[in-house]
C-alpha cells in the first residue's frame, strides 16, 4: 500500500534511498535466494523486496527467508500488503511510518508503485535522532539554525549568545507586561497579601499544563497527525486537570492559611489558568502551521509569555470577584 504524506519539510525519503538490496520474484524458491545471496554486498539486506514486473508486491524479512524450508516459495512468506512510500515523502513522517508499521525498513515506490528502493533501519534512527535534536533546539529558544544548536556544547560564547537572546528578549517584554498587569492590582494586593503569595505557583502550573500539550501537538503535527483528531481530548484532559488540582488545592489551602475567600479564588484560578494553557497550547502551533511556520518555533518562550500574561490576568479577575478590594 503505497502512501503519500505531504511535508513542508525539504529533507524528504530520497535523501536515505538504498538501492543495492536484495530484489526477487514472487515464485523463486527460498533456497535459491540464499544461495543467490552468498558473496553480494548489499547497502541494507534486513528485507528482500519481492517485485513483480517492476512493481512491488511483498517484502520478505531475512529472519523469515532462514527459517523457510528450501521449498517455499517467497510468494509463501512474504508480506502481500508491505507498508511504501513514496521518494518525496518528508524523511520524518517516512520513519514515523515505518516504526507505526513495526518494520525494519521501508521500501520506496513511485507513483505507480514500481519498486525504487529501500530505507535502511540506521538511517530511519539517524533521522530520529536528527529530528528530535531540531525540536529540541527549537522549543528550547533557540534560532531555526539546528544544525549549530545540535553542537551547542561546542559554540564560542558569540554563537551561544545569539541563539538565546533573541527568545529571551521575548520573555523579558512579557515580564515587563506582567508587572504592569500587576501592579494594577495594587490595592488588592496590600489589601491582602496573601493574594500575591499564589501569582507563581498559578503561573507555573499553567505553564506545565501548556508544556505537555504543546510537546504532543507538535510531535503529532510533525508526522502528519492532523489537530482535529486530538482537539477534543485535550480540551477535555486540560479540563480534568484543571479540576483535579483546583480540588486537591482547597482542603491543603484551608487548612494551611484558613482564608476561604482567597482559597476558592486560587481553586478557580487554578482551573481558568489550566484550561486555557491547553487551548493556547493547540491554538499557537497549528495558527503559525497554517502560516507555513515550522510549530515548533510556536513552543517554548513566545508561547510561556502568552500564557503567563493570560494566567495573571485570569487570576486578579477572580480575585477582584471572589475576594474583592
Amino acid at each position: 500500500m503505497s502512501e503519500v504524506l505531504p511535508s513542508p519539510q525539504q529533507a524528504t525519503a530520497a535523501l536515505h534511498l538504498a538501492h543495492r538490496v536484495p530484489v526477487a520474484e514472487p515464485d523463486q524458491r527460498a533456497d535459491e535466494l540464499r544461495r543467490a545471496m552468498v558473496g553480494q554486498r548489499f547497502d541494507s539486506a534486513r528485507d528482500i523486496a519481492v517485485v513483480d514486473a517492476g512493481l512491488l508486491v511483498g517484502l520478505v524479512r531475512i529472519e523469515d527467508l532462514f527459517a523457510a524450508s528450501g521449498d517455499d516459495t517467497l510468494r509463501d512468506i512474504m508480506d502481500p500488503d508491505p507498508p511504501s512510500i513514496t521518494a518525496g515523502t518528508d524523511q520524518e513522517l517516512a520513519a514515523w511510518h515505518a516504526v507505526r508499521h513495526k518494520k525494519s525498513s521501508i521500501a520506496v515506490v513511485d507513483e505507480n508503485g514500481r519498486f525504487e528502493g529501500m530505507i535502511p533501519s540506521w538511517r530511519m534512527l539517524e533521522v530520529v535522532l536528527r529530528e528530535h535534536d531540531e525540536d529540541l533546539a527549537r522549543i528550547g529558544g533557540f534560532l531555526h539554525d539546528a544544525e549549530a544548536a545540535r553542537c551547542v556544547g561546542l559554540e564560542g560564547i558569540a554563537r551561544r549568545f545569539w541563539h538565546r537572546i533573541p527568545w529571551l528578549l521575548v520573555g523579558l517584554a512579557g515580564a515587563l507586561v506582567a508587572a504592569a498587569i500587576v501592579g494594577r492590582f495594587e490595592e488588592q494586593i496590600q489589601a491582602n497579601l496573601l493574594v500575591a503569595l499564589f501569582i507563581p505557583g498559578i503561573v507555573y502550573m499553567a505553564d506545565a499544563v501548556g508544556t505537555q500539550t504543546e510537546t504532543l501537538l507538535i510531535r503529532g503535527l510533525s508526522v502528519g497527525i492532523p489537530v482535529r483528531q486530538v482537539v477534543g481530548r485535550e480540551l477535555v484532559t486540560g479540563l480534568l486537570v484543571g479540576i483535579v488540582l483546583a480540588g486537591l488545592f482547597i482542603p491543603i489551602g484551608l487548612a494551611a492559611w484558613g482564608d476561604g475567600a482567597v482559597v476558592i479564588a486560587v481553586a478557580l484560578a487554578l482551573f481558568g489558568a489550566c484550561s486555557t494553557a491547553t487551548i493556547v497550547a493547540m491554538v499557537l502551533p497549528a495558527l503559525l502551521k497554517r502560516l507555513g511556520v515550522d510549530p515548533a518555533f510556536g513552543s517554548g518562550p513566545l508561547a510561556t509569555v502568552i500564557q503567563d500574561l493570560l494566567s495573571i490576568l485570569i487570576y486578579f479577575a477572580i480575585v477582584g470577584i471572589v475576594v474583592g478590594t
